[in-house]
């Protein structure tokens, strides 16, 4: 994908996003915070660099708060159709961003090559 954008956004089209980079790795996550903010037993993502990543359209709504470990955290969603979109755990060694693999145009081509937090998997969901 040399040169090539990264394209997505929210299922009612409101938010529109553009990523600058290939991504840094791509997982599906099991960590109970991002089960209940997608409703679902996991959340597939690709993580890019923070600096890569532009709203084109729309103003995503934003979900701040505090880890345990005192981190603070941002979700992006759109406000009007609720799609997940972005997990930002702020200033780091990576400093990246999360984007939920789902919400991209082509996700298809971003499949998950590892797992976090799977000792976090609900027992019910098989591999």
């Amino acid at each position: 994908m040399a040169n090539e954008a990264i394209e997505g956004g929210c299922l009612c089209g409101t938010v529109r996003y553009r990523v600058n980079e290939s991504p840094r790795s791509q997982a599906t996550c099991y960590c109970e915070n991002c089960r209940r903010a997608a409703g679902a037993p996991s959340v597939a993502w690709i993580i890019v660099s923070r600096g890569q990543v532009d709203f084109t359209s729309g103003d995503p709504s934003r979900y701040v708060y505090t880890r345990e470990d005192g981190r603070e955290v941002v979700r992006t969603f759109c406000g009007r159709c609720g799609t997940q979109l972005t997990y930002d755990a702020g200033t780091g060694p990576h400093e990246s961003v999360d984007i939920t693999t789902a919400s991209l145009d082509d996700p298809e081509a971003f499949p998950p090559r590892g797992e976090s937090w799977a000792e976090e998997k609900l027992s019910w969901v098989k591999s």
